[in-house]
């Protein structure tokens, strides 16, 4: 069977989607659920930068392993074609990509945006993380199980 993969977008790349792509991935693993993956991509990433060391640390201190040598990604329609469900961070970024299939923003999930961190204390990073914690598991119960039924 094909592995099935959720796309989260946020702009650089650096802090909430990688911190979606990390928390979805580990939640799918510690549930034992096959054939799922995540990614994450920015519609504005910029080549060598890395994941936000704010970012990096709320993930830690939740537990969640941070993925070794994360590398930003530019969004490209070849990864959205093969993902089947794409999320944003924002209303605005979904509207960005609202033409585009299968795209929605996060708050479906947890009635919240997750507002960007960018420059801000590890406080308004724990929180973009713990809405995403949110957010995974609604995406796990409302999505991916019903997916596979």
């Amino acid at each position: 069977m094909k592995r099935k993969k959720i796309l989260f977008v946020c702009t650089g790349n650096t802090c909430r989607s990688p911190m979606a792509e990390m928390i979805l991935r580990s939640e799918v693993k510690k549930r034992k659920i096959k054939w799922w993956d995540s990614a994450s991509c920015g519609i504005r990433a910029e080549k060598g930068k890395t994941i936000n060391e704010n970012a990096s640390t709320a993930l830690a201190e939740a537990g969640v392993v941070v993925k070794p040598n994360f590398k930003p990604r530019q969004l490209t329609q070849s990864i959205m074609d093969g993902s089947v469900l794409v999320v944003t961070m924002t209303e605005a970024q979904r509207q960005l990509l609202e033409d585009c299939a299968n795209v929605v923003c996060i708050s479906k999930f947890c009635n919240v945006e997750v507002p960007d961190p960018y420059g801000c204390g590890i406080e308004v990073y724990r929180t973009a993380r713990d809405i995403i914690f949110e957010a995974c598991d609604s995406i796990i119960e409302n999505y991916i199980l019903k997916y596979e039924e």
